[in-house]
């Protein structure tokens, strides 16, 4: 028998969209991927998306300053004993937060992800590895073998920030490596000192303006000796004052100690053999985002960008009737929690209007 709807993904979008088709007695699958294979670990795409990799989480609503203790009661109370164990090293040892703060992401994903098994959520931890959404039902098969038909599919495996690869960069990521600054640069490590910006594209340019309200100073490191910005977005970096550029540079390492993070990045020229060194608190990763599309084999038409590309003004539809997208992976422009969760609310809500317009109850 098909599954009503199999949501694939497990950030804040499929959380969301589970919630909702859960509420609504569609009895939703979620796939949230797999912890333990290795592409999923090197591509940033374990279960709980890409919020589980970072620290506070100060944007989404609903979740200000609290005391870490009480935090670390209501996760306690809130979640099954063996979620909860592995949350267990933010309240309790050496790496326990003192005093007030926003909840983690892992804190939070582990909310939603529990918040939608409380509706009937069934929970499936694997990967979907091939898709045929040429016929109806559709039919979806998993990295460990599993076939199975769904009615309707919600896409919501998210988009990976691009990073270079440098094993120092690895080393420091949610301790001073970044690629987010709306994310992550009014963090109180990140105010009043000097931040590296690593890229020239249009989002670059728009990382290192934002990241100048916060910032004592950024230096802004391109391989080139001109951005590939557009001509207004590159006006905007050149004439601000807390901008300083570093022309035909790139990032050779990030500096740091593992108990103050990053401390400063090492740049190498593109032109000669030469090195500096730049003291700084943060190194924001500004190339790029690569949506996690491919197991989808070109069924769903894409954007120029590769994000999937949603067909009708103010709905999650796709290119394929019935084949629904939420999140990140649909969207190159915000790249926000808060906006995944939105879409993953409205992607529920259109695959069960969708649903019971076929006559499907």
């Amino acid at each position: 028998m098909a599954e009503k709807v199999v949501i694939i993904g497990s950030g804040p979008a499929g959380w969301t969209a589970a919630i909702y088709a859960a509420r609504a007695n569609l009895q939703p699958l979620v796939y949230e991927g797999s912890a333990t294979w290795e592409p999923n670990r090197v591509n940033g795409t374990t279960p709980l998306g890409q919020l589980n990799l970072t620290t506070e989480v100060e944007n989404f609503p609903g979740w200000p300053y609290v005391d870490n203790d009480v935090l670390g009661q209501f996760a306690k109370s809130a979640l099954p004993a063996d979620r909860y164990d592995g949350l267990s090293h933010l309240y309790q040892g050496k790496r326990a937060h003192q005093g007030k703060r926003a909840a983690f992401g892992p804190e939070l994903m582990e909310f939603m992800r529990h918040q939608s098994t409380l509706y009937g959520t069934r929970i499936i931890t694997d990967d979907i590895v091939e898709v045929d959404f040429k016929k109806h039902p559709f039919t979806l098969k998993s990295r460990e073998g599993q076939t199975l038909e769904a009615l309707t599919v919600i896409v919501a495996t998210g988009a990976r920030a691009n990073y270079l690869g440098l094993p120092s960069e690895d080393r420091y990521k949610n301790n001073g490596v970044s690629a987010c600054a709306v994310c992550d640069g009014a963090l109180p490590r990140f105010r009043s000192k000097p931040l590296v910006v690593i890229g020239g594209g249009d989002s670059a340019v728009e990382e290192a303006n934002y990241l100048t309200k916060f910032a004592s100073i950024v230096f802004m490191v391109h391989r080139r000796n001109e951005l590939r910005a557009s001509k207004i977005m590159q006006q905007r970096a050149l004439s601000n004052p807390k901008i300083t550029m570093k022309w035909n540079r790139a990032l050779d390492e990030v500096l740091g100690t593992e108990e103050a993070g990053v401390t400063g990045a090492r740049l190498k020229s593109t032109v000669d053999s030469t090195k500096e060194e730049l003291p700084a608190s943060g190194v924001f990763l500004a190339i790029g985002h690569t949506p996690n599309t491919d197991f989808l084999g070109g069924q769903v038409k894409l954007d120029a960008k590769g994000y999937i590309e949603l067909t009708t003004p103010q709905h999650t539809y796709t290119s394929v009737e019935g084949v629904f997208a939420a999140g990140d992976v649909a969207d190159s422009y915000y790249r926000q929690a808060v906006t995944a969760a939105g879409s993953g609310c409205m992607a529920a809500l259109d695959a069960e209007r969708w649903l019971a317009e076929k006559g499907h109850h």
